[in-house]
């Protein structure tokens, strides 16, 4: 699920597609309580395409992509669901997507393979950032550094170890890899601020 910086609502990946649910705070007697209904007509365009293991919005909230277990990708501008990326792929599914924070790119990470970066003004592919020998790609996360910047991160299990992989995001170069544990990272985010 993914929900909308602006507050439009939350987006819901079910097995057969996805939901928009829109929240309403009632008045009265329980003002802690909310209240969620679906919005049949907002995600029309999502309603059957089976189950997405990636949903997100932009940090702006102008852009939603999903991923789907079929390999489906899919970007469109929000709210009007104009699609700026789609790319079949029935090889392999989406594990993870995040958008950079200028909403200028998308990584991509795929049950195999390299994890892609679109560039969205063009709606191309710029970068496939390859694996060493025996990664499995998991997490990816854009930061914004201090200086506005950005590094792209990407979890990654290697034999018995679950490490994080940065790249710079002008050449696409691996820029660090760091071993932190000797287990399988099951979650994996960043902080706005870094």
């Amino acid at each position: 699920m993914s929900v909308h910086p602006r507050g439009d609502g939350v987006v819901c990946a079910f097995p057969n597609g996805c939901r928009l649910l829109r929240w309403e705070l009632p008045q009265g007697e329980d003002p802690h309580r909310l209240e969620l209904r679906s919005d049949e007509e907002a995600l029309v365009t999502l309603s059957d395409v089976g189950l997405q293991l990636a949903v997100s919005f932009s940090e702006a909230g102008s852009l939603l992509a999903t991923g789907g277990e079929d390999g489906h990708l899919r970007v469109f501008r929000w709210h009007t669901m104009e699609t700026i990326v789609e790319e079949p792929d029935t090889k392999t599914s989406v594990k993870d997507l995040s958008f950079s924070s200028d909403e200028r790119f998308l990584a991509v990470n795929r049950s195999s393979g390299p994890s892609r970066v679109w560039d969205l003004e063009s709606a191309e592919a710029v970068a496939n950032l390859p694996r060493e020998a025996g990664e499995i790609f998991g997490f990816c996360r854009f930061l914004n550094k201090p200086d506005n910047s950005q590094i792209l991160f990407v979890t990654a299990m290697q034999g018995d170890y679950g490490k994080i992989i940065s790249w710079n995001t002008t050449t696409w170069t691996r820029i660090g890899s760091k071993k932190i544990t000797r287990e399988a990272i099951s979650a994996f985010a960043v902080s706005p601020d870094g």
